[in-house]
């Protein structure tokens, strides 16, 4: 897989934002295929940045109400990234 499909999205929340600022952690939904090695190749491909480690979540999808019916929203993975102190992603500069 390519670094793009392997990194979704960023997560800002007020959670991940605190993180950053204090522990120089990242927060990404990323591909549940993919493996940590693959997602640390990934980071610091598309940011120019050292990761130092990555820990991985396999979230569950939630029951949701559509009407008289129930549904579920789909199963994800999120990755929590920390990188080297001092180091800087200019995305996550501006939040």
């Amino acid at each position: 897989m390519k670094a793009y499909e392997i990194i979704k999205r960023p997560i800002l929340t007020e959670k991940s934002l605190a993180q950053k600022e204090q522990y120089n952690k990242l927060h990404f939904e990323v591909d549940r295929r993919a493996n940590k090695i693959e997602i640390k190749k990934a980071v610091e491909q598309i940011f120019k940045v050292d990761v130092i480690s990555v820990r991985t979540i396999n979230v569950k999808g939630r029951k949701k109400r559509v009407g008289r019916y129930w549904t579920r929203t789909p199963d994800w993975k999120k990755a929590i990234v920390t990188i080297k102190p001092g180091q800087r992603v200019e995305f996550f500069e501006g939040v």
